[in-house]
């Protein structure tokens, strides 16, 4: 890591997590971060549900909330970029304090609660967004709404001619009964509206990492029936099992190295029920683990807690690293590796 990104780092962990979380937002759109551009190679390549990457290193949700950074971050050496969630109003989200920095753990933990300026202000500016890596949406609901599932469709139909792809994320726990959408018929009714209004715009589904067994075969056969073009594994956790953190009693969603095995047993065992490509988060930290999604069966990434310690400069890091381990084990792309160790996950 470069001095001066460090020196930042640490000044940033210093003040309050959201306080610095605005603060590196800023930095970006002042040109203050890496620009690289997009990491590639002819082994990083990829294809994913018909988008072209340049890598397969993606920038996870909720970094860039309201959409108001997307060039510099399509700069930052990512292969592809997600911003939102999106919801169809404003709103505030939930009361401060509501992000925790867990440094022992490597981790985090928030409850925003979809807190974002809304739909018409997000999509205004992924509007004037200019060429670079593919770029989706993350869509969610409302907390007042009496129809939640109407919520994606609509904001599904204000983003589908600005964006790349877009991801029903029903899988937050930080909005009160979200995740009883994961339910098979509630899951099919919202998918099925969603669908009905996306244009040709390629649709993912975000999951969460504390389903059960059956529940992840029925994800499994919704997505599939559904047309959906690829699954995100997984969303936040609400296991706390193991952390040494003060925080970690905290209510919300935890983030980073510690969710890496629960969510990557997840991705191993959705990958044996169906063939929609899977983008694997959840504890992406540097090349190996990166690897070892993919080899679970995940034809992409995404990342985001794991910038909280190590900078934008860490995506270089992982994608130079991931090439290295790719040509180590005789892998001529990221595609053949795919999957290639999914049993040592299950």
């Amino acid at each position: 890591m470069p001095v001066i990104e460090k020196m930042g780092l640490n000044a940033l962990h210093r003040i309050d997590p959201e306080a610095a979380h605005g603060l590196a937002i800023r930095a970006l759109r002042a040109g203050l971060a890496p620009a690289p551009g997009p990491q590639t190679s002819a082994r990083l390549h990829t294809t994913v549900a018909g988008l072209d990457l340049p890598n397969p290193v993606g920038l996870a949700a909720g970094f860039d909330k309201n959409a108001t950074a997307v060039a510099p971050l399509s700069r930052a050496g990512f292969g592809f970029i997600e911003v939102g969630a999106a919801t169809p109003l404003p709103q505030p989200g939930n009361p401060r304090p509501r992000l925790f920095r867990l440094t022992e753990d490597r981790a985090a933990i928030n409850r925003f609660g979809f807190n974002n300026e809304g739909m018409e202000a997000i999509c205004a500016r992924l509007s004037r967004r200019g060429a670079g890596v593919p770029v989706g949406l993350n869509l969610g609901a409302n907390k007042t709404s009496p129809d939640r599932a109407a919520d994606f469709a609509r904001v599904m139909t204000a983003a589908r001619n600005h964006v790349d792809f877009a991801t029903v994320n029903v899988s937050s726990p930080n909005t009160e009964k979200l995740r009883d959408l994961q339910g098979k018929a509630a899951l099919s009714a919202l998918l099925e509206g969603v669908m009905d209004v996306r244009g040709a715009t390629p649709v993912f589904l975000k999951i969460a990492p504390d389903l059960s067994e059956a529940e992840i075969e029925d994800v499994a056969e919704v997505a599939q029936n559904s047309g959906v073009a690829a699954i995100i594994a997984t969303n936040t956790t609400l296991d706390r099992t193991g952390l040494a953190s003060a925080h970690a009693a905290e209510a919300g969603g935890l983030s980073g190295a510690p969710l890496f095995e629960r969510s990557t047993r997840v991705l191993a065992r959705l990958a044996g029920l169906t063939d929609i490509p899977l983008i694997g988060v959840g504890g992406v930290s540097d090349a190996q683990t990166a690897y070892a999604k993919i080899c679970a069966g995940a034809s992409a990434l995404q990342l985001y807690t794991a910038l909280v310690f190590g900078g934008l400069g860490l995506v270089r890091e992982i994608t130079t690293g991931l090439d290295a381990l790719l040509a180590r084990d005789g892998f001529a792309t990221v595609a053949e590796a795919v999957g290639s160790k999914r049993e040592d996950w299950l």
